[in-house]
């Protein structure tokens, strides 16, 4: 065994990581092979991932609708969106140093009833300031369940298979995204948008199995028993360089997202004299789903797969560098056909390294302060990504939406580049 890091002798003795040099390049995996611990775990988190995405996207399917009930500009629009992305920062650095000292499974549970609870509460909305407050809120909620539930998974799988476990995780926003298009089209067929976020609350009812199915680690177990007052805040200074450089590879890459994946139901949705491809409602729903299911599912999940065997940071690199190519084929596509390719191209890059994000992170930092870093190098992210529904709703009026998600392709690229300076970390054992 011999020891590891990415930022030198002190904080290797800060980070207390290793590597098997030995390990396989290709690990066979059966699901029924995991222990019911681990099974548990996966479902736990992907459930919790699964339903954030289904409350999350709610107001990006809806979004032309609430347009037209508030009588909001696209740019009111983006600052909306970009409110719940600020607190999901917010909510990541809470959650994330609670996960630490209080458990991963209790903090998962908690977040998981914030976003649920405040995604009904914006179906009684009756002003943009209200329906702000709970998309600020239910963002705290949002923020936190990504590092609890990737903290978790981290620290119940060997290093030899944590990719694909947490790649079945991070597949799980794709399916959430997907029923939420099915729901809201349903909904919207026969109801109000109200009704579409009064559905939010449904994922609530998870944190009742969650408590009583689902252990903690005893990795962290551990570590919180030794854990000293101030050790976290030392482990983590200790790992400052790899922090920033992530943190910065993720706002980027989330810039890239948000700014896109926002902005897509409005674009295919919008008359052709607005920049838009004017596809109707029931089309929408169809496309979305198969976007999600042909493009995001398959992303994550074959990143797992790749990174676990060719490592992480060149499936990392490679991901970015192909969503940042396919952004500018998909905006100037004109074919319902060539858009949905394209779309589905873009879906699976751009949205699969964001499995890289989860697996790097987890194995660059100690479990100590493993959720805490998790939550800044995520979640601030996310935060400061928050101008890109804003940026593109700006540059949407100026140019055309086609032209204004070269923001997007501009920052995938950049992420890219950023992410080449991440150390490689396949065969991590977590200490």
């Amino acid at each position: 065994m011999r020891r590891w890091s990415s930022l030198g002798t002190n904080a290797e003795r800060s980070l207390s990581i290793s590597i098997n040099p030995n390990l396989a390049p290709v690990v066979s995996f059966r699901w029924s092979e995991a222990t019911t611990t681990q099974r548990r775990v996966v479902l736990a988190a992907s459930l919790g991932w699964m339903l954030d995405a289904f409350d999350v996207m709610l107001y990006s399917i809806v979004l032309a609708t609430l347009m037209r009930a508030f009588g909001m500009s696209r740019t009111t629009a983006g600052l909306l969106n970009a409110l719940t992305l600020i607190a999901s920062a917010l909510g990541g650095l809470l959650f994330g140093v609670l996960a630490d000292r209080f458990g991963r499974r209790r903090m998962l549970s908690v977040s998981i009833l914030v976003y649920s609870v405040f995604t009904f509460a914006c179906g009684f909305s009756t002003s943009i300031t209200m329906l702000a407050v709970c998309r600020f809120l239910l963002g705290l909620g949002m923020g936190g369940e990504w590092n609890t539930g990737a903290a978790l998974v981290a620290e119940s799988w060997s290093s030899a298979l944590r990719g694909r476990a947490l790649g079945i995780v991070q597949s799980s926003w794709a399916v959430g995204y997907a029923i939420s298009a099915v729901v809201a089209g349903l909904i919207l067929a026969h109801a109000s948008w109200r009704w579409v976020f009064f559905a939010g609350i449904l994922p609530a009812g998870l944190v009742f199995w969650i408590q009583s199915h689902v252990p903690e680690p005893p990795l962290w177990k551990r570590a919180h028993a030794a854990r000293a007052k101030d050790e976290t805040c030392s482990r983590l200074r200790g790992s400052v360089k790899a922090l920033a450089v992530l943190t910065a590879t993720n706002t980027l890459g989330m810039f890239g997202w948000w700014g896109l994946f926002t902005w897509i139901p409005a674009y295919l949705v919008l008359p052709a004299a607005q920049g838009g491809r004017g596809f109707a409602a029931l089309s929408l729903t169809g496309f979305l789903v198969t976007v999600n299911l042909l493009g995001m599912l398959p992303g994550y999940l074959l990143f797992g797969v790749l990174a676990d065997r060719f490592g992480r940071k060149r499936t990392f690199v490679v991901y970015l560098a192909a969503a940042a190519l396919a952004v500018p084929l998909l905006a100037g596509a004109r074919q319902p056909g060539w858009i949905l390719l394209f779309a589905c191209v873009a879906a699976f890059f751009g949205t699969g390294f964001f499995t890289g994000s989860g697996i790097i992170g987890s194995e660059i930092f100690p479990t100590e302060s493993r959720a805490t870093a998790l939550g800044i190098s995520y979640n601030v992210a996310r935060g400061l990504s928050a101008l890109a529904p804003v940026t593109i709703g700006v540059l949407s009026e100026r140019h055309g939406l086609p032209w204004a998600f070269g923001a997007s392709a501009a920052a995938f690229a950049g992420a890219a580049c950023v992410a080449l300076m991440l150390p490689e970390t396949r065969g991590v054992e977590l200490a």
